[in-house]
């Protein structure tokens, strides 16, 4: 069953910014892209754990600040050489309100 939840303003974070949320069992980056759009993985790198939240955004990729891995932000998989994926999660932006709802 998918939960839709109320996390955040569209405010609360910078063109090319990050947030970290924590819902149920998962710690959440979400990220506002330069097109306006926000997308949201899991908070730790397949590689060794960095938080990628505290990581550069470059497009629709964010590059783990440990070891430079760069995870696409649209299918949480990591680019080549590099292997590995994470959890993404769908979000929906009400533009009338500002407010972020992500789907667990």
């Amino acid at each position: 069953m998918t939960t839709k939840l109320l996390v955040a303003n569209l405010s609360d974070i910078d063109v090319k910014g990050s947030r970290r949320i924590k819902v149920k069992e998962f710690e959440i980056a979400m990220f506002r892209l330069t097109d306006g759009s926000v997308l949201a993985v899991e908070n730790s790198c397949p590689h060794k754990g960095g938080l990628l939240s505290e990581g550069m955004v470059c497009g629709s990729t964010v590059h783990c600040p440990l070891h430079d891995w760069k995870i696409d932000l649209k299918s949480g998989n990591a680019q080549e050489p590099d292997d590995g994926c994470i959890k993404t999660f769908e979000t929906e932006i009400d533009h009338k309100s500002g407010s972020i709802y992500i789907k667990i």
